[in-house]
């Protein structure tokens, strides 16, 4: 388990940085009381990454189940002792620290599936629905809570294991279009507020200081910016308190108010630069580091994809923090870790 810091892949780690430190700037100038916790749980996240990366990522074939069961234990404790906030159950308080179990389920999800991959053929049909059931099971659980947004997060991350399996598109394409016909039954069990945000993102000048008033103000503040933004601190919309969690849910809302259309633009550079490397280095992995990589590589895109779009009002707001750069411990520790799990791979892949 020894680390030669030499052999970090440093692209990996100074892209995760750089994507970090959108975060601490926009928290830093919106609110400072924030800055220091956040910049805390980034180098206790660099510690998480450090320390995957020092694990042979083949280890994890032989624990993967174990991560699962302890991230399955952890929702169900959620539903029963969690932490009510806005109408949401999502976090478990254990008193000198807050922790969202859904978070601690990625990386589990993503090591699960490619363990799962690894012994099961997923061109059957069978074992695609098995592996689909894998995550399913953590998907009610945490729609209960409820938390739509990393429903379709862990279903994107399926589909990325999946297909980069070997799985067929018509095989996944049928399991789709049945999960498309359940969706009115979906919409049966959804939280009132969810549907109202459903409804506000196709109407919201209908309700404007209601269901529409999240995805108004977060527009107003990415449209103010222009292409230069209106400056670090000058934020008028987060300033003034018209942009909702301007440090979680909004927060690429508030980068794009203070940092404008060229502030934004990296910012999303920076990810698919992310995103395009472990990419790159599932090309070269093992056929387990790949799905690794490729579940990875899901889920920072599905984020990213949901969190943006959100923001810019082109779906509905469902709640999900951008990786890396939102305020939030979990999430970014989640992040780092899932990232270490791919360093590990680099930093193996030339020795297979």
């Amino acid at each position: 388990m020894s680390l030669s810091f030499k052999k970090v892949d440093l692209l990996l780690l100074t892209l995760t940085f750089l994507i970090a430190s959108f975060g601490l700037l926009a928290i830093k100038s919106s609110t400072g009381d924030q800055f220091l916790k956040q910049f805390i749980f980034i180098i206790l996240g660099l510690g998480f990454f450090l320390l995957i990366s020092a694990i042979d990522y083949q280890i994890f074939r032989h624990f993967s189940i174990h991560l699962y069961l302890v991230s399955l234990g952890l929702l169900v404790l959620v539903l029963f002792f969690g932490i009510t906030t806005r109408g949401a159950t999502r976090w478990i308080d254990l008193g000198i620290i807050q922790f969202q179990p859904t978070e601690i389920a990625k990386p589990a999800i993503v090591l699960v599936l490619a363990s799962f991959a690894v012994k099961n053929n997923l061109n059957q049909f069978s074992n695609l629905l098995k592996s689909l059931g894998l995550v399913l099971v953590l998907a009610v659980l945490i729609f209960r809570q409820p938390d739509l947004g990393n429903v379709a997060i862990f279903l994107f991350c399926w589909l990325a294991v999946a297909f980069t399996a070997g799985a067929s598109f018509k095989k996944i394409l049928s399991i789709a279009t049945v999960i498309v016909f359940l969706l009115p039954l979906v919409w049966q069990v959804m939280a009132e507020y969810q549907k109202e945000r459903i409804v506000g993102f196709f109407a919201p000048n209908l309700d404007p200081t209601g269901a529409g008033y999240n995805i108004i103000q977060s527009q107003i503040a990415v449209g103010s910016g222009q292409i230069f933004g209106r400056g670090l601190g000058f934020g008028t919309q987060s300033h003034l308190a018209f942009l909702p969690e301007h440090t979680t849910d909004f927060i690429f809302a508030a980068i794009s108010e203070e940092l404008g259309f060229f502030g934004s633009f990296l910012l999303i550079t920076l990810f698919f630069i992310l995103i395009y490397r472990v990419l790159k280095i599932a090309s070269e992995a093992d056929f387990f580091g790949s799905l690794i990589c490729a579940g990875v590589a899901g889920l920072i895109f599905s984020q990213v994809a949901v969190s943006i779009g959100m923001n810019l009002g082109i779906i509905p707001v469902v709640g999900v923090t951008l990786p890396l750069v939102s305020s939030g411990g979990s999430s970014l520790v989640s992040t780092f870790l899932t990232i270490g799990l791919v360093s590990s791979i680099a930093m193996r892949a030339k020795k297979l």
